[in-house]
């Protein structure tokens, strides 16, 4: 069995990852912003170039939206040319590129789930930095992939899921966005659905990578909040009411109002089929519960 290398082990996805293989039985050197900071002149050959390994996960990327339309050439130093510098390393070792990317690079104006064929249209820095680290890869050679993930939540980082409940333990109002759709990704199930991935023999490409059906923030967090009661969470409100993206002042970039993904493909060439996004977020919700995240007597 060959070595695996994570770039992005901090983060909510890299860290899930790490763990999840690592139980599984493969070799994994995980890399966190301090020891491969994204951007930074020379990093990747100084870093990389001392291990030997096989297959590299891209997991590191600015991912804050706004931050990004703030700072476009952070943003394409890291999102877009680090990452560059990532595939042609791994491409003139021989090495497998497997990059996270995003929902982002597309523009939302649609009603049903995107396909690996749809064209990317990006409406933000952040999206189109992301597509800039899609292209480099994909060109790099063709046994690399580009897997986009969206709206990831998982055990190790505070996520959307968390916030919901942890609001609704102490406020007697909670709300979320009830007019922009897409897809939940659990940091779990992808460490399931992705390891297939890291030593086929065959392809390269573009991937859709979630679980299945589709839902607003308004139904993501009620969601939440019904498995949270059904644990026996004290919260002091059920209900999470909905209010229209156009009410949060606080958004400096555009975000795409529908970016839900067809997992076809993923099934087709894996043979595992994503559980859907409420099975995921209730054994989400169960799995903090049992492990006291929330801290209620």
């Amino acid at each position: 069995m060959g070595k695996t290398v994570i770039l992005g082990s901090g983060g909510r996805l890299g860290a899930a990852l790490a763990r999840a293989w690592r139980a599984a039985g493969e070799d994994v050197v995980a890399l966190d912003r301090a020891a491969l900071p994204l951007g930074a002149d020379g990093k990747v050959e100084s870093v990389l170039g001392d291990i030997q390994f096989d297959v590299l996960v891209n997991c590191a990327a600015l991912t804050n939206v706004d931050y990004c339309e703030t700072h476009p050439d952070e943003a394409f130093k890291v999102n877009g040319e680090a990452v560059n510098d990532i595939a042609l390393h791994c491409e003139d070792r021989g090495i497998r590129c497997i990059h996270i990317s995003t929902d982002y690079v597309f523009d939302g104006n649609t009603s049903k789930p995107y396909t690996e064929a749809d064209a990317p249209s990006p409406i933000s820095v952040y999206g189109t930095s992301k597509r800039m680290g899609e292209d480099a890869v994909l060109s790099a050679g063709a046994r690399h992939w580009v897997v986009r993930v969206s709206w990831v939540f998982g055990p190790d980082r505070v996520s959307f899921v968390d916030q919901v409940i942890s609001r609704a333990l102490s406020e007697n109002r909670v709300d979320a966005v009830d007019d922009k759709w897409a897809t939940p990704t659990y940091t779990l199930d992808c460490a399931t659905l992705l390891r297939p991935f890291l030593r086929r023999v065959d392809g390269g490409g573009l991937l859709h990578l979630a679980n299945t059906g589709v839902c607003t923030w308004q139904e993501y967090g009620q969601w939440a909040l019904d498995c949270a009661k059904d644990a026996g969470l004290p919260l002091k409100t059920l209900n999470v009411g909905g209010v229209p993206m156009s009410s949060i002042k606080a958004f400096i970039a555009k975000r795409p109002i529908y970016t839900a993904m067809e997992t076809g493909k993923l099934a087709s060439l894996t043979r595992l089929q994503p559980r859907s996004w409420k099975e995921a977020v209730k054994a989400h919700v169960c799995d903090q519960v049992e492990r006291g995240f929330w801290n209620v007597s």
